[in-house]
C-alpha cells in the first residue's frame, strides 16, 4: 500500500502547487503507515524530481515521455491509474488546479474511488473511512466528505497549508504506462506563455484592479506594485471585457479562484461575482474611494482613498523597506 501524488512539471521544473500536493501525500502516507510516491509525467530530469525528497516523497514514478508535455486528459488518466495500480496506492492525491479538475473525475471512474474536490485540511481515517472537508458556496461554509471505497482520491486546494521541508532525497524510476498515440487526443496549434511574471494560480500575492483605474493606460502602477513585491497582477471581470487586460487574468466566479496568502483590491467594488473567487485568500486589502464599497466587508484591511495617490505612495514604501532589507 502507498499515497500516490501528481506532480505536474512545466518545461521541466515543478509547478509550486505540486509541492503542497506532494506534502500532503506524505503527511497522508504518515497517518497510515506507509510511504509517499510521485508520478511525474513528461520530460524533467533526476536532480529536479529527486528534490520531492525534501516533501517527504520516497520514490518517484518518473515517464519520461515528451508526448504528456502537451496535457491530455485521456492519456494522462490513464497513465496515472497505471501508476496508481503499480504502486498499490490507497490514495491518490492532486492539486486541485486546471489539470486536476479534469482529471479527479475521470481518475474515480476508472480506479472505482471516491472522489473529494478542493480538500483544504488534512484528512482524518477511522478504518477503511476517510473524512476530509473542504470549503463550500463560494468559501462561506464547510462540508465535511466520508469516502470508504478501497481507493481514495483527494484534490487539494492550493494555498490550503504550507509544506515543511525535511531532509530527504527521492528515488527516481522509470516508469512505462500502458498510453498508446491513440490515447493522446488533443491536438496543440499554438501556445501562449506569460513570460518573467508569477503564474496567478500559483502567486502567494496578488495585486488586483477593476475600473476604478479609468483605463489600460494605468496599469503601469499596478504592474510596478506586482514587480516589487514579487506578485503576480489580477482583474475583476469587467476590466477583462473590455480588453483593458488579458482574460487569463481575469480573478471571479466565472474567471480564476484563488487562494493567495495576500490579495490587494485596487478600484474593485466587490461584487459578489468577484468575491467569490478570491474570498478564501488568507488576508484582503482593498483600496477604494467608496467607503460603501462591498468590499470592504470582506476585507481584513482597508483603505478609503484614490488609487492614484494611495498606489504610488505605498510602491514607494515598499521600495523603502526593501532597500532597507538589503
Amino acid at each position: 500500500m502507498s499515497v500516490l501524488s501528481l506532480i505536474e512539471v512545466s518545461e521541466g521544473k515543478i509547478k509550486k502547487a505540486s509541492y503542497e500536493a506532494a506534502y500532503y501525500a506524505s503527511k497522508v502516507a504518515e497517518s497510515l503507515g506507509t510511504d509517499a510516491v510521485a508520478v511525474v509525467l513528461g520530460t524533467s530530469s533526476s536532480d529536479e524530481l529527486s528534490n520531492l525528497g525534501n516533501y517527504g516523497i520516497k520514490k518517484v514514478l518518473h515517464a519520461n515521455d515528451a508526448r504528456f508535455d502537451t496535457f491530455d486528459s485521456r492519456a494522462h488518466t490513464k497513465a496515472i491509474a497505471d501508476a496508481a495500480n503499480a504502486s498499490g496506492a490507497a490514495v491518490v492525491v492532486l492539486s486541485f488546479g486546471p489539470n486536476g479538475k479534469l482529471l479527479g473525475p475521470r481518475l474515480s471512474v476508472r480506479l472505482k474511488a471516491g472522489y473529494v474536490p478542493g480538500a483544504n485540511e488534512l484528512p482524518a481515517f477511522t478504518g477503511n473511512d476517510l473524512h476530509v472537508t473542504r470549503n463550500v458556496f463560494s468559501g462561506k461554509a464547510k462540508a465535511s466528505y466520508l469516502t470508504s471505497t478501497e481507493k481514495k482520491i483527494i484534490a487539494v486546494s492550493p494555498n490550503s497549508l504550507s509544506p515543511v521541508k525535511v531532509a530527504g532525497t527521492a528515488t527516481v524510476e522509470a516508469f512505462a504506462s500502458s498510453v498508446t498515440d491513440a490515447d493522446f487526443t488533443t491536438v496543440t496549434k499554438s501556445v501562449d506563455k506569460v513570460v518573467g511574471q508569477v503564474p496567478l494560480t500559483e502567486a502567494d500575492i496578488v495585486v488586483s484592479a477593476g475600473r476604478g483605474l479609468k483605463g489600460p493606460e494605468n496599469w503601469g502602477m499596478i504592474e510596478e506594485l506586482a514587480r516589487d513585491l514579487g506578485a503576480a497582477t489580477a482583474c475583476s471581470r469587467p476590466v477583462s471585457d473590455v480588453d483593458w487586460r488579458p482574460h487569463h487574468e481575469h480573478v471571479g466566479q466565472t474567471g480564476i479562484t484563488i487562494k493567495p496568502n495576500l490579495y490587494i483590491a485596487i478600484g474593485i467594488s466587490g461584487a459578489i461575482q468577484h468575491l467569490a473567487g478570491v474570498n478564501q485568500s488568507k488576508v484582503i486589502v482593498v483600496i477604494n474611494t467608496d467607503p460603501e464599497a462591498p468590499f470592504f466587508k470582506a476585507a481584513d484591511y482597508g483603505i478609503v482613498g484614490d488609487a492614484f495617490q494611495v498606489v504610488p505612495a505605498l510602491i514607494a514604501e515598499v521600495k523603502k523597506f526593501k532597500s532597507a532589507v538589503h
